[in-house]
């Protein structure tokens, strides 16, 4: 089974592209990005994993809701995928709005056992190394397998078990300067999805760096993060970064400010 250097209680790191080049035959490969980007040019052998395509508006009225895990697990199966799985995922933190961190906290929530890793560099790291792409529709053609889940539901938090602990965490709003100044939630601190990448390729912040801009910002690391943004994607990411610096007990509001406005008793 691949491996690489792991980060914080799950099995997930990085990948470089060239190591994954050379490996990739043990590894299935989720492309982050919408489908159309997919379509245009993706890593041999990848399925498309967009958010776009499996979050819908819930029956409460808030939209980019992740589908229930039993529906993802049923997707993942027919990509060949089980619990056990090595697994790469990737994006561009352009496109994919941070979708390749969202589906990085979505395999973590599903509770894959197996380990997962984020291509460094993503898509434009793999360009750069020289490597090529395929385009077209399809993917790496594995035997379909069963997808078992153990939900991680510490890895999420509800809107009504958020506002019985708020004073507990540390809220992380990772969304624009002109959105965190429309209104954020109670007690936030901002810190932008587009600050936790850097570098031509959008490569995720080292855990020195992360940890350097969390002291920056006030954040103590021995206190629970929530990261949230709109609808759970961009702070899927803040949640991928967090985890690869080596830090536990963050979780993903995948609600977000969406089911916050609709659902919180302070909206």
């Amino acid at each position: 089974m691949p491996t690489e250097a792991s980060a914080s209680e799950d099995d997930l790191g990085l990948i470089e592209p060239g190591d994954l080049a050379m490996k990739s035959a043990g590894w299935a490969i989720l492309d982050g990005r919408p489908r159309a980007e997919w379509t245009k040019g993706r890593l041999p052998g990848a399925h498309s994993f967009s958010w776009e395509d499996y979050t819908r508006t819930d029956r409460e009225g808030v939209p980019y809701r992740i589908w229930h895990p039993h529906e993802l697990a049923k997707v993942l199966g027919e990509m060949g995928i089980d619990e056990k799985t090595p697994v790469v995922v990737y994006g561009d933190a352009d496109t994919s709005w941070g979708g390749e961190g969202w589906a990085v906290w979505t395999l973590a929530w599903l509770g894959h056992r197996g380990p997962v890793r984020l291509l460094d560099g993503g898509v434009q790291g793999w360009k750069a190394a020289g490597l090529s792409l395929e385009e077209g529709s399809g993917g790496d053609a594995r035997p379909a397998a069963t997808y078992r889940v153990t939900l991680r539901e510490d890895l999420n938090i509800s809107t009504a078990d958020l506002e019985k602990g708020l004073d507990g965490v540390t809220l992380i709003d990772t969304r624009s300067y002109w959105e965190w100044f429309k209104g954020h939630l109670p007690g936030a601190v901002h810190i932008p999805w587009t600050d936790l990448f850097t570098g031509k390729e959008n490569r995720p912040l080292s855990p020195r760096a992360y940890r350097a801009l969390l002291a920056e910002k006030g954040v103590p690391t021995g206190r629970p993060a929530v990261f949230y943004c709109t609808g759970g994607i961009r702070s899927g990411y803040g949640w991928t970064v967090h985890r690869l610096s080596g830090l536990e007990g963050g979780r993903n509001y995948e609600g977000s400010t969406e089911a916050w406005e609709r659902l919180s008793s302070d909206r």
